[in-house]
């Protein structure tokens, strides 16, 4: 019987990656998003390369739906092997006394709150099990901060602890917990961030070789493939172009 991963927002990005990468690596999935015809996409996709998927529409921010698409999976499907938090965004770029509220609120809700709802649902059934795997996709924002990076570098250090705080909580229940913090990679991140400016977001790529989505689903693939004694804590990602989150060089 294939394991099975549990991937938050699969409809792009690293999501989307991580979802093709597990699928061809034999996992069944469970994929959630809240573009319900992206997300039947992906399923189609997955189904291609010979494995189950059960698509999961719903807002990783309402608890409520949260615990009731977890509460609604029967057979298999309770048998959760991997579960990746990916789904995060960043929102504008405002120095703090210029913040804007809901900036602000879409960040922490999505990026802590989001992460901790999923994870209160389905580390039960991991722990039920005694295994388990959490990949949790923070960010070097996580590891230091930058200007205008104010909440949403908060919220990836709160992913950061949380990920220590987790393998700590659930050590004896023999779950693994892996923080991923990715540098620069190339997807809707940035246009989400300048708010559909699609001559900003380029530009923050502009002069280098970024990273991927598949080059991170790749990472995420090895960590949760290692041996059942071995667990890959803590892993930071960056373009050979790129130090940290202000020494980049550009061409």
């Amino acid at each position: 019987m294939n394991k099975i991963a549990f991937i938050t927002g699969a409809t792009s990005g690293i999501g989307q990656a991580t979802a093709l990468k597990t699928a061809e690596a034999g996992y069944d999935l469970i994929i959630t998003g809240r573009r319900k015809e992206r997300l039947e996409e992906i399923a189609q996709k997955i189904r291609a390369k010979g494995v189950e998927v059960l698509p999961l529409c719903f807002d990783v921010r309402n608890p409520q739906e949260v615990h009731e698409a977890v509460q609604r999976l029967e057979g298999k499907w309770q048998n959760i092997d991997v579960l990746v938090n990916n789904a995060g965004l960043a929102v504008g770029v405002s120095p703090i006394q210029e913040g804007i509220l809901d900036d602000w609120e879409r960040m922490i809700d999505t990026n802590v709150k989001g992460l901790l709802y999923i994870t209160r649902e389905v580390a039960p059934l991991m722990i039920r099990r005694q295994k388990g795997h959490i990949v949790n996709i923070a960010s070097t924002a996580g590891k230091e901060v930058y200007p205008g990076g104010n909440v949403y570098c908060a919220t990836k250090h709160a992913v950061d602890a949380l990920s220590k705080a987790m393998r700590m909580d659930m050590l004896k229940d023999h779950i693994k917990v892996t923080n991923i913090a990715p540098g620069m990679v190339e997807t809707e991140f940035s246009l989400v961030r300048y708010k559909g400016d699609a001559e900003a977001a380029k530009n923050v790529y502009s002069g280098l070789t970024p990273l991927s989505n598949e080059d991170i689903a790749n990472v995420i693939v090895f960590a949760i493939s290692c041996p059942e004694h071995v667990c890959l804590n803590d892993i930071v990602i960056t373009p050979t172009a790129q130090a940290n989150a202000r020494d980049v060089v550009r061409k």
